[in-house]
């Protein structure tokens, strides 16, 4: 059964840094890519990073891009997310997903286009950031 979970939000001040943690069991995480989204109140999902598995890259979107890091240790079902610079609009649930697929789909240079919805979802971990 592939299950996921996030760990590792809180309440920090602006500007800030957080790492979130994102534990995976059932299925070999370096085998496949995974992301990270988040949701603020009132808001849908936004997709934030992905790290794939056949070239072990990480690509973000553009608002994250510089500020979050997406890393996996080698040999260790968990991977990552550093967060740095944060800002109260980073205020939302954060979630890791995978949809069992080795790449993360529609990247260009560095950056990653979510075109698709995900098949797996860990509970989310709230992250609250105080101006």
């Amino acid at each position: 059964q592939v299950q996921l979970a996030a760990s590792g939000g809180g309440l920090v001040h602006a500007g800030g840094s957080l790492r979130l943690s994102c534990a995976a069991s059932g299925f070999t995480l370096n085998s496949y890519a995974i992301a990270w989204f988040r949701q603020a109140p009132g808001n849908g999902l936004e997709g934030l990073a992905c790290l794939g598995s056949t070239d072990g890259r990480a690509y973000y979107v553009d608002s994250v891009k510089g500020r979050f890091t997406m890393s996996r240790l080698n040999g260790a079902e968990t991977v990552h997310l550093q967060m740095a610079s944060l800002k109260p609009e980073d205020t939302a649930v954060y979630f890791c997903a995978t949809d069992l697929r080795q790449s993360c789909s529609s990247t260009e240079g560095s950056t990653w286009y979510p075109d698709h919805e995900y098949d797996y979802w860990g509970q989310g971990t709230q992250v609250t950031v105080s101006s």
